[in-house]
């Protein structure tokens, strides 16, 4: 098995490292792990593409190359540049540190990356591990990812749904913020909204004058409604949410169609 590896948070990250041990277990002595990410955190670019200006992709060592670009143009580089065009049987992006889950979805470059995978037509899973109060107990912040990493992209592999739709599914999948032997299970969600919380901004002055805006986030732990993502990692469980890049509102047609057309 040929696998792709991506993430939002760097070529550093410890999160990459994860992912990797994780790729090198589901390729087997005989497969290749290919590591394409981006050579400074990437965080919050959703599916940002350098469409405007070129970026320089750097050999690091054997299988690892770091980009000066999203995560979605490492996928493109990854597969393109680095690999000639050879198909991954696999793009894994993340693990990332923080949920992904309900609308962090919409932010995520670690998502964006396995959105442009799933664009290529390749199979695709974006991995994200929940930060919260219990996560100090654990001996790893990412301790359920490295234990049960391996064996949800495997169930995923062998079980899930993988079609060659224009717009083909793609997963999310986000690990509880609770010690991996806590972890109880597998729930398949949809994406969630936190209600009462959303992006802002906060200003600060800095020493020469000059006003500032950070970009503040709000509550990651109010639950969300029962059957979607953060409400099934708040409650311990591992959470798949199926996805496309099909931003239609399919709902809305047939009303819209008898109202406008």
């Amino acid at each position: 098995m040929r696998i792709l590896i991506t993430n939002d948070d760097g070529i550093n990250a410890p999160g990459l490292k994860v992912m990797e041990a994780i790729a090198e277990d589901l390729a087997g002595p005989k497969g290749e792990v290919w590591v394409v990410a981006p050579a400074f955190e990437q965080s919050g670019v959703a599916h940002k593409i350098s469409y405007t200006h070129p970026m320089m992709v750097a050999r690091m060592g054997p299988r690892r190359y770091a980009a000066e670009g999203s995560p979605a143009d490492c996928v493109l580089a990854g597969y393109f540049d680095v690999l000639q065009g050879a198909k991954p049987d696999l793009v894994l992006s993340g693990v990332n540190r923080g949920n992904n889950s309900a609308e962090n979805t919409l932010y995520s470059g670690t998502v964006g990356a396995a959105m442009e995978a799933a664009l290529q037509g390749l199979k695709a899973i974006a991995l994200s591990q929940y930060i919260g109060p219990r996560t100090e107990e654990m001996s790893s912040l990412f301790e359920p990812a490295v234990e049960h990493g391996v064996s949800v992209v495997r169930n995923l592999l062998d079980n899930a749904l993988w079609d060659d739709a224009d717009y083909r599914l793609f997963y999310n999948v986000n690990f509880p913020p609770v010690p991996a032997a806590e972890v109880k299970g597998t729930r398949v969600t949809t994406q969630g909204f936190r209600r009462k919380t959303n992006f802002g901004v906060e200003p600060h002055i800095s020493p020469s004058g000059r006003k500032f805006l950070w970009i503040k986030g709000g509550p990651q732990h109010l639950a969300t409604l029962p059957g979607t993502d953060a409400a099934a990692n708040l409650d311990g469980y591992i959470s798949i949410t199926p996805l496309r890049c099909d931003m239609t509102a399919h709902d809305s047609i047939d009303t819209l169609k008898d109202r406008l057309e």
